[in-house]
């Protein structure tokens, strides 16, 4: 598994619907980029101009709503994942 370092998560992140509320399919590139996801790991956290770590506020399992753009693609072991920074994070969904 995927470990991150810092304040990065990494994020599975849940696909866009194929099909409008009227049943029309819409095409690859038509799909709005998704914007919510679930955590699956996280970093130790920020290290503080001190030296102490503050633990990150995102836990493994929360489900999230980040900024449209943010973080990079990774695949690992046949899997897609989103990295990003915690700052990235727009929201827990509760």
């Amino acid at each position: 598994m995927l470990k991150p370092l810092g304040d990065r998560v990494i994020i599975e992140v849940t696909e866009a619907a194929e099909e409008t509320v009227g049943g029309i399919l819409l095409a690859t590139n038509a799909k709005e980029k998704p914007v919510t996801g679930k955590v699956v790991a996280v970093g130790s956290g920020y290290v503080l101009n001190d030296g102490t770590v503050r633990e990150l506020t995102v836990k493994t399992g929360d489900e999230v709503l980040f900024d449209k753009y943010a973080g990079q693609e990774v695949s690992f072991e046949g899997n897609d994942y989103l990295a990003l920074h915690e700052k990235d994070i727009v929201a827990i969904v509760a």
